[in-house]
């Protein structure tokens, strides 16, 4: 029969599963207003007020709005839908008080207060270590050395007395420092590769904390290249008291109810093996952790240095190659079609299709045909073939020749005057038609070329009102038509025409002959026949 699996540190599936839902609120629609609902719940927990209302909730939201004003005002926001949300995922607690109940209605409504889970209160205050970590935090500690070779002496007076509870404290103060310092090394070189792998580094920021950066790594790497021989040393000399003797006294000093001594020996020697790799590990070449950090501590000088000639080199420039690229990658994301990417493309890195020219030798005879192109001389080329595909002289500033196309000019010319004859034959229509009527009266429609000189005189005559003289009548003359607007106030004129009808309000329209246009108009003719 098939064993089952062991549960995962201690929780089985749904134990894990409600665990890992604490943290839903992270990544929900509203996340930053679960985040201050919790913040003023955690508010009022330093104030030693753990059970609240939901009033309370909004009154301690209230108070950190007016201190952070990224915080939401909690008038906004559904307060009892966050907090039940937050009671489904485990974050918090809800029960019941009817003595805040001030009349029967309230005690037989639902009367909710809330307070943190004890594992809810803990993912809250993980969710707020990781929003505050930042680069202040990350450091090396080099005074921490001092501190472990002295116990380490102390630990090995304590084995060879015999002194369980002292093994068991000196044992404890090692590994915690040991594990601070893994945690802080750690978090410092992790915090020089984000730096130096930024594209955005402001080199004012740098440039002022990069003398404290290098004395800080170049003072720690001494104090551990100073103290590894001699805590090596110190870790002997605690195993030449007896090894299994003060993992012994260690396991019987601990306190730990719920683990049994078998667990507890190998819990302590883990921890023990743990602190030998870091200081004195066994074995001819076998580097220790300490040796590593060393190692780690050389490489991130020289990532700071490389750093600092990249900062100085952008600073130059303007700006970071890196950045540039990011830029362009940027822009070919936001092409519309693959044709503009390779314009842009083209236009960038100018690579594209290769020019093929051909010049010939000036003087062919003088190279032999067995040679080969290899050795044969090569042919010089003028750089404007090669940039442009275009010859010596060829536009060279001298303006080209100007070309006449004296037949187009002529057709152009006789299609003017024959528009010029259309014309004056439907304003003499017009004239023969309608000379002293009123054009909106029962008359015969106009036909298109009539209404086409009606337009043009319409818009001579109207363009020549005068401001604040609308008694005054207007006229305008063209094609031997004389066009006369009579101001006649209420009045709505329509000229009705083959292709629809012409409104005018406030003047009636008459058109009468004007010899002197007449005249004019024919010159042209005249002037073509004379040619012709």
């Amino acid at each position: 029969m098939a064993q089952p699996n062991p549960p995962s540190f201690g929780l089985d599936d749904f134990g894990l599963d409600d665990r890992m839902r604490l943290f839903s609120y992270v990544t929900a629609d509203n996340r930053t207003a679960y985040l201050w609902v919790l913040r003023s719940l955690d508010a009022a927990r330093s104030s030693y007020q753990v059970v609240l209302h939901t009033s309370e909730v909004a009154s301690a939201m209230a108070g950190l709005a007016a201190t952070y004003p990224e915080c939401p005002e909690p008038a906004g926001l559904e307060l009892p839908r966050l907090l039940d949300a937050l009671v489904d995922w485990g974050v918090l607690d809800r029960g019941q008080d009817g003595a805040r109940a001030a009349t029967l209605a309230e005690y037989r409504n639902r009367h909710s207060v809330y307070q943190f889970t004890e594992a809810g209160y803990r993912a809250h205050r993980a969710v707020e270590s990781v929003l505050a970590a930042g680069v202040g935090d990350s450091a090396l500690s080099r005074l921490v050395f001092a501190d472990l070779l002295a116990d380490l002496k102390a630990l090995a007076v304590a084995n060879a007395d015999r002194d369980a509870e002292e093994v068991y404290r000196k044992l404890s103060r090692l590994d915690r420092a040991l594990a601070d310092i893994a945690e802080r090394a750690a978090r410092f070189y992790h915090m020089l590769g984000d730096l130096s792998r930024t594209p955005d580094v402001r080199p004012e920021a740098f440039l002022a904390h990069k003398d404290a950066l290098l004395t800080h790594l170049r003072d720690f790497h001494d104090e551990l290249q100073r103290y590894t021989p001699r805590l090596r040393e110190a870790v002997l000399e605690v195993e030449a008291t007896g090894l299994d003797r003060m993992v012994e006294a260690a396991a019987e000093a601990d306190e730990r109810l719920f683990a049994t001594p078998a667990e507890r020996l190998d819990d302590w020697r883990r921890r023990w093996a743990g602190l030998r790799s870091w200081l004195a590990p066994q074995g001819d070449g076998v580097l220790s952790e300490a040796d590593r950090l060393a190692g780690a501590t050389i490489a991130a000088i020289g990532d700071v240095l490389a750093l600092l000639r990249r900062v100085t080199e952008a600073r130059r420039g303007g700006v970071s190659r890196e950045s540039q690229l990011r830029h362009l990658a940027a822009w070919f994301a936001r092409v519309g079609s693959v044709d503009v990417a390779h314009a842009l493309f083209d236009v960038v890195f100018g690579l594209g299709a290769p020019r093929h020219v051909g010049v010939a030798h000036a003087d062919p005879d003088l190279i032999p045909t067995r040679v080969s192109w290899w050795e044969a001389p090569p042919v010089e080329l003028s750089r404007t073939l090669v940039q442009f595909g275009r010859a010596p002289g060829q536009g060279n500033g001298r303006p080209a020749r100007l070309e006449r196309s004296h037949g187009q000019r002529d057709r152009l010319r006789e299609r003017q005057l024959a528009e010029e004859r259309r014309s004056v034959a439907a304003a003499a229509r017009l004239v023969e038609q309608h000379a002293g009527e009123d054009l909106a009266a029962d008359v015969p429609p106009l036909d298109e070329p009539q209404t086409a000189v009606l337009r043009r005189l319409l818009d001579v005559a109207l363009a020549a009102r005068v401001a604040g003289r609308s008694d005054a009548p207007l006229a305008a003359a063209a094609y031997g038509v004389r066009l006369t607007l009579t101001p006649a106030p209420g009045r709505f004129t329509t000229v009705v025409t083959t292709t629809g009808r012409l409104h005018l309000d406030g003047y009636a329209l008459s058109v009468s002959p004007a010899e002197h246009t007449v005249a004019k108009r024919a010159e042209p003719a005249a002037e073509l026949a004379s040619v012709s």
